[in-house]
């Protein structure tokens, strides 16, 4: 799928927007192909590779799947989806503390129990940087698969304050990894961050 990440710092007065290409690989590694980034270096090192690089730590851990074995549910009732669907609404406690885990609501498809949408925080800071992050991470489904559609969230860190990240998603292609273009540079979250997220590719 094609990302757009959107970082804004307040405190600074700075703001950057990288748009990359996101493959996850059928046994779940994440890497990025970098397209193109525009704002200060600081954003780009800092701020957006610190936060590909949590989103990494988070999913090579330890089992984070909302499941009965991670989470407690407690059902809320019924709510109308911005595009007019029904959706049942649960309120989930995580129980563990483990990075990737978090405390707020699960929304989920009243026909298709997918996920349409998670908003919360998480209960374990997936860096050091981090000193609490909020998000809201939304869905579309498409031929019977929960996919991204946007994620916002608000992260405090310890170094800037307060950070505001806009994510979204689209083009999504459920094939394999290798036809959407192994010729071209792989950025992956494994690297360094700042060989992480180059300019151009």
């Amino acid at each position: 799928m094609e990302v757009e990440i959107s970082a804004n710092v307040p405190k600074l007065k700075e703001n950057g927007k990288l748009r990359a290409l996101k493959v996850i690989s059928r046994v779940g590694q994440v890497t990025y192909r970098a397209a193109a980034f525009q704002g200060p270096n600081f954003v780009k090192k800092e701020i957006i590779a610190r936060y590909l690089d949590a989103e990494r730590q988070s999913q090579d851990k330890e089992n984070i799947d909302i499941t009965p074995e991670n989470y407690k549910f407690h059902y809320r009732g019924e709510r109308q989806t911005p595009s007019g669907d029904v959706a049942y609404v649960f309120q989930v406690q995580p129980r563990k503390k483990r990075v990737g885990l978090y405390k707020g609501e699960l929304w989920l498809d009243s026909r298709l129990y997918l996920p349409v949408l998670e908003k919360g925080r998480f209960v374990k800071n997936p860096s050091v940087f981090f000193k609490k992050v909020d998000f809201e991470r939304g869905f579309s489904i498409k031929d019977g698969l929960s996919v991204p559609s946007y994620i916002t969230s608000t992260i405090d860190t310890r170094l800037v304050g307060k950070v505001e990240l806009n994510i979204s998603y689209s083009n999504f292609n459920h094939g394999d990894a290798a036809q959407t273009g192994d010729a071209a540079t792989q950025v992956s979250s494994h690297q360094r961050s700042d060989e992480q997220l180059p300019d151009t590719l």
